[in-house]
């Protein structure tokens, strides 16, 4: 069985051996209760990898009995596609289409699919690791139904490295212990297949010793770290490496950003993916210090994404090393999540009288709008009014940060509100 994967081997054959994302398939969640009806809609599984978005659609297409065809975005276009329409419509039973990683699809590819998803004569399940509201387009998106996965928890990905003990203990002839998993758990990151490849390898590792096979924290580190470019894709800790690139910029060395990202290109990361990361720091991290660095962000997602590569990796690299030299500002990001712990705490404050909108004659007289000041009827379009409920008055969200924008920023808001807001 070596030349099988683990992962492969233990994949369930039925959704009550499947793992994980109880408040999709458990008792009255509204997927069991479809398939329980003989009938599902088209749907986007939108998850981390390793989470069981391919397992679950062919465990779908087995509960329900009907035919499954499997195409993946990377090497598969429009006429693979309309091919397997072809097929599905000679078909006595609608088939299951699943496409994985759909996110890489074209607009064309993805627009060759809406008629057959439309008129059924397929079942659409679209497996992705990205935010479905940006990579799908959005009439193919309205015809399926979105369904988050979540990372595995440390029960679940117990209950497989159990199963799997069993399972190489079988393969192995040998008995195996495991000692410690803490290492085992973190390496999986919630993925499920790196934990069972870390697993796999650090058993076949140890295989052939007298003795018993026993995992330890330490053990199971000296041998993923002995053998990293085996288990990790392309020899490249992916996570670490996109860390590094963006503390680069964060910390404003192009030198470091630019080899970092090198790292990215050689190691196959998706362009998009990095120009993405981009996008955030940018506002993230630059704010308003610069806020021409989201704009060229941007530019760099859109350019990237009609030029693709390996041209991608010049406005890549124009933008990593732009970001890393503009001043920083984490100003916004800090005003934002500081506002949302207020709303939380606060919950539903009212909106002031003068700030509501009074569409009805019963609005008017009921005061709503009632002392509102239009702040282009005063002098430099400004007037001292209140804009937050009563119960926040005077409170500062935003801090502008250290930079010469935001200084003058600064400046601008302590002369126009004087000793309010305590800038």
């Amino acid at each position: 069985m070596k030349n099988i994967p683990l992962a492969e081997q233990l994949r369930p054959h039925t959704l009550e051996d499947y793992v994980g994302q109880k408040h999709l398939i458990g008792a009255g969640s509204p997927l069991r209760q479809s398939l329980q009806q003989g009938k599902i809609p088209s749907i986007i599984f939108w998850g981390p990898p390793g989470v069981g978005k391919t397992t679950l659609s062919l465990l779908i297409a087995d509960y329900l009995d009907v035919p499954f065809f499997k195409l993946s975005a990377i090497n598969s276009g429009v006429k693979d596609v309309r091919e397997i329409i072809e097929k599905a419509k000679q078909s006595a039973e609608t088939p299951i289409l699943f496409i994985d990683e759909i996110h890489r699809f074209s607009k064309s590819q993805q627009d060759s699919l809406l008629g057959a998803v439309e008129s059924g004569t397929v079942i659409l399940i679209g497996a992705t690791t990205e935010n479905p509201s940006f990579e799908v387009i959005s009439p193919l998106l309205s015809r399926c139904q979105v369904y988050i996965l979540e990372s595995l928890g440390q029960d679940d990905l117990r209950q497989i490295l159990h199963t799997a003990q069993r399972k190489m203990e079988e393969n192995l002839r040998q008995k195996i212990e495991i000692k410690e998993d803490s290492t085992l758990l973190v390496i999986s990151g919630g993925d499920a297949r790196k934990l069972l490849n870390a697993f796999e390898l650090t058993c076949y590792a140890l295989y052939g010793q007298k003795q018993d096979i026993i995992l330890t924290n330490q053990v199971v580190g000296n041998v993923i770290q002995k053998h990293l470019s085996i288990y990790d894709k392309n020899g490249e800790n992916h996570y670490d490496i996109i860390s590094a690139f963006i503390k680069s910029m964060r910390g404003s060395d192009p030198n470091g950003a630019v080899y970092w990202l090198a790292r990215l290109i050689a190691g196959g990361e998706d362009p998009l993916f990095i120009a993405r990361r981009m996008l955030i720091l940018a506002s993230e991290d630059i704010g308003n210090a610069n806020p021409n660095a989201l704009l060229l962000a941007q530019s760099c997602f859109d350019t990237v994404k009609v030029i693709g590569m390996p041209e991608g990796r010049i406005p890549l690299s124009q933008t990593a090393i732009y970001l890393a030299c503009s001043p920083k500002s984490n100003a916004a990001y800090l005003a934002i999540d500081t506002a949302l712990s207020m709303v939380e705490k606060y919950k539903d404050l009212p909106v002031p009288l003068h700030l509501r909108n009074a569409p009805t004659k019963l609005m008017q007289e009921l005061g709503y709008g009632k002392d509102y000041q239009y702040a282009h009827d005063f002098e430099h379009n400004f007037v001292n009014q209140e804009f937050l409920p009563k119960e926040l008055c005077g409170y500062q969200f935003y801090n502008p940060g250290d930079n010469q924008r935001e200084i003058e920023m600064r400046k601008r808001l302590k002369i126009l509100w004087k000793d309010k807001y305590k800038y």
